[in-house]
């Protein structure tokens, strides 16, 4: 239990520290920096220093701590309730990225340096976590760089089914996004959680449930047991395909590629009331051409 006690204050010292962060540099960068680069760049650190403790906890804690899986899906779950909360709109993952660039939200510019802020800090947050472990602070950790040098790939099934299931978990987190963007953090954020613990449950045994390009490329492509292609076909091309997918279905085009909507009809929902003739007796015709001479 201590250990756990260690990667909970972990998880609070990570979130504090890219919290604080992003409040200097809302201060002291011009707001397009701050939106486009820090912002980004700190919650992609945090979620991705976070996903690799709990990534630790899940391997090593079913028998070297006694907890099982209630007990790392309640952190999921708590984690992404804390990332929701505190990325103050950053989305830390590509395909979200390129979701707002192919609906008109997003330059082209923007978006490139959203994607590279986000691989920079996953790469930060490896590095430091690594550092982390090796102080060996719990039994976890000591095993963890024990296993370090010869990790084992998160893809358990073949490539084209691990191809369909990134693409699938991408797909209903997608148009989780869609549909809950525009509704209040206090309804989006929980279901937002409740849907990536729901979708790492059930995918987590056959690709480790990422449906994001950049904590992949963090977390699993070091490890050995598929090649650089096969990683990429599954964890990049995976999720791009089930955005896509579920960007056409939610809106029926895809506005940076084409406009025609191809699954609506667009009508117009405001339509204006068409005049009614009211009945004049002859009795009010006589008194209105009274009043119009009287005058």
């Amino acid at each position: 239990m201590a250990g756990l006690n260690i990667s909970i204050a972990f998880f609070a010292s990570v979130v504090a520290l890219c919290e604080v962060t992003r409040w200097i540099s809302k201060r002291i960068f011009p707001s397009m920096v701050y939106l486009c680069l820090a912002r980004e760049l700190a919650s992609s650190f945090q979620m991705c220093a976070c996903c690799l403790e709990l990534k630790m906890l899940v391997m090593i804690g079913p028998w070297g701590g006694g907890f099982g899986p209630d007990v790392s899906l309640t952190l999921l779950f708590l984690i992404f309730l804390v990332h929701g909360a505190s990325f103050d709109g950053a989305s830390a993952n590509p395909t979200l990225s390129l979701q707002e660039f192919l609906v008109l939200n997003s330059s082209f510019v923007v978006t490139v340096v959203k994607l590279l802020a986000q691989f920079m800090g996953m790469g930060a947050a490896w590095a430091v976590t690594k550092q982390y472990w090796s102080w060996e602070l719990t039994d976890f950790h000591m095993i963890q760089n024990l296993i370090a040098q010869d990790c084992s790939s998160s893809l358990s099934t073949s490539v084209s089914q691990g191809i369909f299931v990134e693409a699938t978990c991408s797909f209903f987190f997608q148009l989780v996004v869609l549909r809950f963007q525009a509704s209040y953090p206090m309804y989006r954020i929980p279901i937002t959680a409740l849907a990536v613990t729901i979708l790492a449950y059930t995918a987590a045994p056959f690709t480790g449930a990422f449906f994001n390009p950049a904590l992949a490329s963090a977390v699993t492509f070091l490890c050995s047991g598929n090649s650089l292609l096969e990683y990429m076909q599954v964890y990049w091309l995976g999720p791009l395909t089930g955005m896509l997918i579920a960007l056409f279905v939610y809106q029926g085009n895809i506005p940076r590629l084409f406009q025609r909507n191809l699954i609506y009809n667009q009508k117009n929902k405001y339509r204006t009331p068409k005049g009614k003739v009211i009945p004049v007796s002859g009795t009010q015709r006589r008194q209105a051409k009274t009043e119009k001479t009287s005058c």
